[in-house]
């Protein structure tokens, strides 16, 4: 890059003692490199006639590349500075599809703010994607439910636990009870929540105890589901903090209570970016609820 450098110099000043006061270093070590460049090279780049020189044909012919060259350096150059202070650097951060988006929106505002050159990516998944996506290096990092033995190949920090709660519309006869029992939903209208992770050990609980649950509305998607509720299809369960809709009332399931931990996940050995690491620490310094 020197030699490109002083070249480039060296054809703008068409003397070599300029160019080499425009590049900091002594003329000798000017003309060397650029003799040394040539050699390389197998071809004059300049015609000396003492102390003027003229670039020569084959000078001309590469003087298109030797530009782009220099541009391309000092493209490199700006993003590794970029990189390292955190300017217009990407972060690819998946998120589980039925993890509410109030709370965990909170904290990335928050680190937005504080890291204004970070550009982050969001997607969503379910947890074998984001599983998948995070060992092949498509994700940096991902916010979770880690369910059993998801823990023994990534690392996993606990971000906040949430409870399972009933959601149903205000005039709900279970309305004015503080706390619902899954006995008290038996035979009620339900509207089933397809993408929930831990749908399945719900639906076990409901056998075992003899609760009877018939959906008459099935989908995957969250706002599907809160709006069903609303028009009186039926209740349904939905962790608290993926709640939208004011209108719905929600009230804790106990016996059984069920809650789940939403975690940020990490592949163990994987250097961070300087801005990974940032929101790694950023996250664990979070106030969190609860």
């Amino acid at each position: 890059m020197s030699q490109v450098r002083y070249v480039l110099a060296a054809i703008e000043a068409l003397n070599f003692t300029k160019a080499a006061a425009r590049c900091n270093v002594s003329q000798p070590a000017l003309t060397k490199a650029i003799k040394t460049l040539e050699d390389e090279l197998g071809a004059a780049l300049f015609h000396r006639e003492g102390k003027r020189v003229l670039l020569s044909e084959f000078g001309r012919s590469l003087l298109p590349h030797l530009q782009h060259i220099k541009q391309e350096a000092e493209a490199a150059r700006t993003l590794a500075d970029n990189f390292r202070l955190l300017d217009q650097v990407p972060i690819r951060l998946g998120i589980m599809s039925t993890i509410g988006h109030v709370k965990l929106s909170r904290f990335l505002a928050r680190f937005q703010k504080e890291f204004q050159g970070v550009d982050l990516e969001v997607s969503e998944g379910k947890v074998g994607d984001l599983r998948s996506r995070l060992e092949s290096g498509e994700l940096d990092l991902a916010v979770l439910n880690p369910l059993d033995g998801l823990g023994d190949f990534f690392r996993v920090q606990e971000l906040y636990k949430e409870r399972y709660v009933v959601i149903f519309p205000p005039d709900h006869r279970l309305s004015a009870v503080d706390a619902i029992r899954l006995s008290d939903l038996s035979d009620e209208p339900y509207v089933d929540r397809l993408s929930c992770e831990m749908r399945d050990m719900v639906m076990d609980v409901c056998r075992q105890t003899n609760v009877n649950l018939y959906a008459r509305f099935r989908s995957e998607r969250e706002d599907w589901v809160q709006s069903m509720v609303l028009a009186r299809i039926g209740f349904a369960f939905m962790p608290e903090y993926s709640v939208t809709l004011p209108e719905l009332l929600q009230r804790p399931l106990v016996e059984p209570s069920v809650t789940r931990s939403i975690s940020l996940v990490t592949v163990p050995g994987r250097q961070f970016s300087p801005a990974t690491a940032a929101m790694v620490r950023a996250a664990q310094k979070y106030d969190w609820p609860g």
